[in-house]
């Protein structure tokens, strides 16, 4: 199991596509950090309602339709910068596919032709399109929503100690927990979602050999055989996928949702032994809405490991294929004087063990044609190549 120390590498080379749209995305981080001040600031106003007017019995009427006119309008910026931030990282994210599937097309043009005598073609589709589109969740999902969380969580804790410091220290117990929660996950998870992208790949590799030779299964009769063949490469990726959701749905939602929990009967206690008047009312509202807003961008962050996961694998797979040798070609690239061809002692195999041309040799001259004639595999296809 690699550390996220050697998983970085690949994430800084998948990050560094990104780098071409420094500048909507540096907008769409500033809007989400103003749209995190003004979450944070709604709890802010309903304690001041609550320990200035409702505890003193003291309602003005231009005051509280002021409170709430304000509280509406911080929710509605915050919904609409968020809306924004969202179709910017989108319209990154769709750049960043698009010149990646270029790339990887680009690759996959360029490999030596030995390399496709043993590549399985539904592979390399599944590199180029699939794999590619769990790397735009990275920037639509992953990326969105880290940056997003992490605003929320500075956010909540600069209101939180400046309300009341003792209550803040209690509430921070959940950070050390989560981190635990995190490494955890990470250790037992990375092995499983790289079985199921080898999974998916198997799968889109066995659909391309029936589709392109469904006549040839039909006339054999050998349906059954194929078919138990995609049956057991499904069942594979399905028990994979139950490990991944057994996993999530034990160590992400329900047992950070229990920590959270925890802390709220903390700052109850600590409510409860205070003397009258230390802690207001209001203030041990804010902290319980910051507790249960601060736990999901928590859960969030967690939660999206998987997808980090995903997106690191997709990445290592891509980049295989990217970093391959290319073919190699001549630097002569002066004009052909004459059509003559002249093969000398030609030999050739698909594999080093077995020869289906050896030792060839043969002249056609200019404006003539030569048949080749040959058992099937037997290099006919080969031979115009050389």
């Amino acid at each position: 199991m690699r550390s996220f120390g050697q998983l970085w590498p690949t994430l800084k080379r998948l990050l560094a596509y990104g780098s071409p749209w420094r500048k909507p995305l540096s907008v769409a981080v500033m809007m989400l950090w103003i749209a995190a001040a003004a979450e944070v600031s709604g709890p802010l106003l309903i304690s001041y309602f609550i320990d200035n007017m409702v505890a003193r019995h003291h309602l003005p009427l231009g005051k509280v339709a002021g409170l709430a006119a304000a509280y509406v309008g911080l929710q509605f910026l915050a919904a609409g910068l968020h809306y924004a931030q969202s179709l910017l990282f989108n319209r990154a994210a769709v750049g960043v596919v698009q010149s990646l599937r270029t790339d990887v097309m680009d690759a996959a043009l360029r490999q030596p032709l030995s390399a496709f005598d043993t590549q399985p073609v539904g592979q390399l589709i599944s590199r180029v399109t699939n794999d590619t589109e769990v790397i735009r969740d990275l920037y639509v999902t992953v990326v969105a929503t880290v940056l997003r969380s992490a605003a929320l969580i500075g956010a909540m804790l600069v209101a939180m100690f400046s309300l009341d410091w003792r209550m803040a220290l209690v509430a921070i117990l959940i950070f050390p927990a989560v981190l635990t929660v995190m490494v955890i996950y990470q250790r037992y998870s990375t092995p499983i979602v790289r079985r199921v992208r080898a999974y998916l790949a198997d799968i889109n590799d066995g659909f391309n050999e029936i589709i392109n030779g469904m006549s040839v299964i039909q006339q054999f009769r050998q349906q059954a055989r194929f078919g138990e063949r995609m049956g057991e490469a499904s069942r594979s990726h399905y028990m994979a996928r139950m490990q991944t959701l057994r996993l999530d749905g034990f160590l992400l939602r329900p047992l950070l949702s229990l920590f959270s929990a925890l802390i709220l009967c903390g700052l109850l206690m600590l409510f409860s032994f205070t003397s009258a008047g230390t802690i207001e009312v209001g203030v041990l509202y804010a902290f319980i809405s910051y507790l249960s807003r601060l736990n999901e961008p928590l859960i969030e962050l967690t939660t999206q490991q998987s997808m980090l996961q995903q997106a690191v694998v997709a990445g290592e797979r891509v980049f295989e294929l990217m970093d391959r040798p290319r073919q190699r070609y001549g630097s002569d690239d002066r004009p052909l004087q004459s059509g003559a061809i002249d093969i000398d002692h030609l030999s050739f195999a698909y594999r080093d063990d077995n020869l289906v041309l050896q030792d060839i040799t043969l002249s056609v001259p200019s404006r003539s044609f030569v048949a080749l004639v040959g058992t099937p595999a037997a290099g006919r296809a080969r031979s115009p190549a050389y």
